[in-house]
């Protein structure tokens, strides 16, 4: 059933992209977006079946993703982000799917995980207040996955620092309008949110390391391959999904432009050796991005559906090829963009939009390559990991 998702997408494709410009002008997705993601099924990918999921495998996410961002990275960008919290959720004690999902299946988490917030212990949970930036499509989300501090009680940070994922229900999480100001991804709609002491349920929290290795989901007695995945594969798959869809939308767009344009010497692109084969080179750098990190969310999928354990070396190679996979992208894009003419750069041509979007998506701190990639060689050579340096792999 999962891949009627990304045929639904399709179907729906020529109205994302025409909503685009809407989304980018009003610096949030437009109601009609919503509604049309909705309706494509995309955010219920990774979402359990007995809650009206599709339990659908991680790379049909990967793949619808991808679907959307060619047609709207911001679009793209937010199913990247909304659509993986279905999946933590899943992992959770069941009476908070109850309390997300019991009235509406639909119903939309937002994030960050960023440890912004301290939650200070009380009775029956923690009373947690702080400030969030980067809440990526927040205008249509009812709930807030909120990166925390265990608080010692008197509001300060606990020592040894120990980190949680927080579910907060919207009315404790007010949006701060006027927050999202950007040259890249304006559609996402990526604003602050607060909380000022707002009682958490212990039930409504996850320790972070338990999420992060996978181990999360067995403790609330969620037996399924899909959610004994780490995080820090999972979480970056729907972001990197989204910068590669832009850049195949970005190279559609190229190709349909250059069919009939003519340059200043007179010389029809088409018959421009130089431009095209730097479409080309293009074309299979991008294509490249998809099938690396497609196999390597399979790989780890098919590891742990065997019975096997996810190592640090497993995901240090699956961060490592991830930000990889961007990076190439996003490069391929640099070159053909800089071989569209001067026309690419005018504010009515979504081509400069494709490329702006790219690049505030490669500025995610989950694409930053030295981390990842000094992890992976350490990783590699059977030597450890700085603790700080394990929270991204």
């Amino acid at each position: 059933m999962a891949h009627e998702v990304v045929n639904r997408i399709e179907e729906l494709g020529a109205d994302l992209a025409g909503l685009a410009e809407e989304n980018e002008s009003l610096g949030k997705l437009s109601d009609k977006t919503a509604e049309l993601l909705r309706t494509a099924g995309v955010i219920r990918l990774l979402q359990p079946t007995d809650f009206g999921g599709y339990g659908a495998h991680p790379r049909d996410f990967a793949e619808a993703v991808m679907a959307v961002a060619k047609y709207d990275g911001a679009a793209g960008w937010v199913c990247g982000v909304v659509g993986v919290h279905p999946w933590e959720l899943a992992q959770m004690d069941r009476r908070v799917s109850e309390e997300v999902w019991g009235d509406d299946p639909d119903t939309w988490i937002a994030s960050p995980y960023m440890p912004n917030g301290i939650a200070d212990p009380t009775d029956g949970g923690f009373t947690l207040s702080g400030r969030w930036p980067f809440s990526s499509g927040s205008d249509h989300c009812d709930w807030n996955f909120l990166g925390a501090f265990t608080g010692d009680g008197k509001g300060n940070m606990a020592m040894p620092p120990s980190v949680m994922h927080v579910l907060v229900p919207r009315t404790d999480a007010p949006i701060l309008q006027d927050t999202w100001d950007v040259v890249g991804l304006s559609g996402t709609g990526s604003k602050d949110v607060v909380v000022d002491k707002a009682f958490l349920p212990d039930y409504r929290t996850v320790n972070q390391t338990d999420v992060q290795l996978g181990t999360a989901a067995a403790h609330n007695g969620r037996t399924e391959t899909l959610y004994k995945l780490p995080f820090t594969s999972m979480f970056p798959l729907g972001i990197t999904s989204a910068v590669i869809g832009i850049c195949e939308g970005a190279l559609a767009l190229h190709l349909s432009q250059q069919r009939e344009r003519v340059a200043v010497t007179g010389v029809q692109v088409k018959d421009d050796p130089y431009v095209l084969f730097a479409a080309g080179e293009a074309a299979s750098e991008i294509n490249a991005s998809r099938v690396q990190l497609i196999e390597g969310i399979s790989r780890l999928y098919d590891k742990v559906d065997a019975g096997g354990e996810v190592t640090l070396e497993d995901r240090s190679s699956v961060r490592r090829n991830q930000v990889r996979c961007a990076w190439r992208a996003v490069a391929a894009l640099d070159e053909i963009f800089a071989r569209s003419g001067g026309n690419a750069t005018r504010r009515d041509n979504p081509l400069q939009r494709y490329w702006r979007d790219a690049h505030a998506g490669l500025g995610h701190m989950i694409h930053v390559p030295g981390v990842a990639y000094h992890a992976n060689a350490l990783a590699s050579m059977g030597l450890d990991l700085p603790p700080a340096m394990q929270t991204l792999i």
